[in-house]
């Protein structure tokens, strides 16, 4: 017998448009109704089999905005509603981006090149400017409304997108009761083009976008929308955290999760430095600059082909930097979607208080240390330390002691995994974006050699700890036994710190010990994002 939480959860999924045949079908003959059709705002959506996990119902492709072409381009996205019939049964094109390339490192491992290739989208994956879809994975059980994780991928701001292996979504929805959303947004000069007189972040709007989207219809797939965690790693975990502070008063979602990033992580742009990128790529392109007219400038870069527009991207010298050079097309000051001094914000509440997971993994450099290689970039191990600290570790640190000064639920995770199939080269470590596969359950797709037997029960236990959080955000993971974050106990979980042990909780300060010298400042991590 249902209770009155889960009566109106199931009419919840009635109000959304599903056939109440289709909704007791599932409830009593699931296996029969994979991949079955679900009406959203977007128009009558098929499915399909996952290919890996038959169990789980895939929707690939499923269109949230409109294309953002012709004066759409550089534009706050505008939704997208149909009620055509739309075969979800492919990844949609990537969003315009400069891929990169991936040159040998020495002590390589035989699967690095394709873990590398894999984690920075150089799959041969398509493009297209008209690239704003998101993914659904579920199993189709609506008995009881299921938590939602909605992915933000990571890329600097500059590349990535949701066709990639690392976040597959299949298994994690098959092994656990979740409903998972990865989605695309625009990114580089598209996304976060700074030109004047414009919406700014126009990527991050295209991430809101999503999440009302997924508010809107998720009820359909047997999600819950009031129990919406969006999650992402990077420059995605750095989103997260954005939308926090730019939606304090109808955030829409029950829960945070970043990995390795958070508003802390580095200093946006001003208005005057995008302005400035924005205009050298509008002269390389023949469109003019600053000193010609604002309006006509940006007709003329709006005219030209998106490829042309990636390429004069490409040219815009990249920002100084102690360490990686920095992209320059992210985010932007604007006092709407992103702000200048996250600090003061944070150390005074202004963010929505809702229930947070801050997680960074222990040798981030272990991955930035390839693409110096590749860019005949050679720095000192101090100075990678250094990296490390000031972009990740520290940040970090730092978000989760401004939610707990504030009286709001937060936990912190640090990952030390080191798993033979993953590993770059010898001294790899936990590098930047080592734990993604995990969480998804997508390790042996992503390095083409099967886990080990400890390396599969340890993903299990990091994926339930995902969706303990995800299920209750308040209260899920103190129930899954993680302590609330507090930094002057033994409260920091400690992942895979020991090959034989999936945690341990720890001081925050045993893996903080230098944060105190940098004092709130990123420089010495700059080109992380």
């Amino acid at each position: 017998m249902k209770g009155p939480r889960n009566l109106i959860r199931y009419a919840s999924v009635l109000a959304t448009g599903i056939p109440l045949a289709w909704s007791q079908r599932c409830l009593d003959n699931p296996e029969n109704n994979i991949g079955a059709s679900v009406h959203t705002s977007s128009g009558l959506i098929e499915g399909h089999a996952a290919p890996r996990r038959a169990e789980v119902s895939e929707y690939l492709g499923i269109p949230y905005a409109s294309p953002p072409i012709g004066d759409l381009r550089f534009a706050a996205p505008v939704a997208y509603h149909s009620k055509e019939r739309v075969h979800a049964n492919a990844y949609s094109p990537d969003c315009p981006a400069n891929p990169g390339s991936v040159l040998d490192y020495p002590g390589f491992t035989s699967q690095a090149p394709r873990i590398i290739k894999s984690f920075t989208q150089q799959l041969r994956t398509s493009q297209s400017e008209d690239c704003l879809y998101l993914n659904v994975w579920t199993r189709p059980t609506v008995s009881e409304l299921k938590p939602v994780l909605l992915w933000i991928h990571g890329g600097r701001f500059t590349g990535g997108g949701a066709n990639n292996p690392y976040y597959d979504g299949q298994a994690l929805a098959a092994d656990h009761d979740v409903v998972v959303i990865t989605i695309n947004y625009r990114l580089n000069i598209f996304g976060f083009s700074g030109a004047p007189n414009l919406p700014q972040n126009v990527g991050l709007l295209d991430q809101r976008m999503a999440v009302e989207w997924a508010h809107q219809n998720i009820a359909g797939f047997g999600g819950d929308p009031d129990r919406i965690t969006i999650f992402g790693q990077s420059a995605g975990g750095a989103s997260v955290d954005y939308y926090s502070h730019a939606y304090i008063d109808n955030p829409l979602v029950a829960g945070l999760i970043s990995h390795s990033g958070t508003s802390l992580s580095f200093e946006p742009n001003t208005a005057e430095q995008s302005a400035g990128y924005f205009f050298t790529a509008s002269k390389i392109l023949g469109c003019g600059d600053s000193r010609d007219n604002h309006e006509q400038v940006v007709k003329c870069v709006r005219q030209k082909s998106y490829r042309e527009v990636v390429k004069a991207s490409a040219k815009v010298p990249a920002a100084p930097s102690p360490a990686i050079p920095q992209a320059v097309f992210h985010p932007t000051v604007d006092g709407i979607t992103v702000f200048d001094d996250y600090a003061k914000r944070s150390s005074s509440g202004n963010f929505a208080h809702l229930p947070y997971l801050i997680t960074s993994n222990n040798y981030e450099p272990g991955y930035y240390r390839v693409s110096a290689y590749s860019a005949n970039i050679s720095l000192s191990d101090e100075a990678w330390n250094n990296y490390n600290d000031a972009a990740f570790t520290c940040p970090s640190g730092a978000s989760a002691r401004y939610r707990f000064a504030n009286d709001v639920p937060v936990w912190q995770s640090h990952y030390f995994g080191d798993w033979e199939n993953l590993r770059l080269y010898p001294t790899s470590g936990s590098y930047h974006g080592a734990d993604l596969p995990m969480v998804f359950g997508t390790s042996e797709q992503v390095s083409g050699i099967p886990n080990s037997d400890r390396e599969n029960e340890f993903s299990r236990f990091i994926s339930s700890a995902w969706v303990a959080f995800a299920t209750d955000p308040n209260h899920g993971l103190t129930k899954f036994g993680w302590p609330r974050y507090n930094p002057e106990e033994k409260t920091l979980v400690a992942l895979a710190y020991m090959k034989d042990e999936n945690y341990r909780t720890i001081q925050s300060s045993d893996v903080e010990q230098r944060c105190p010298a940098f004092k709130g400042n990123s420089t010495l991590g700059k080109g992380a994002f």
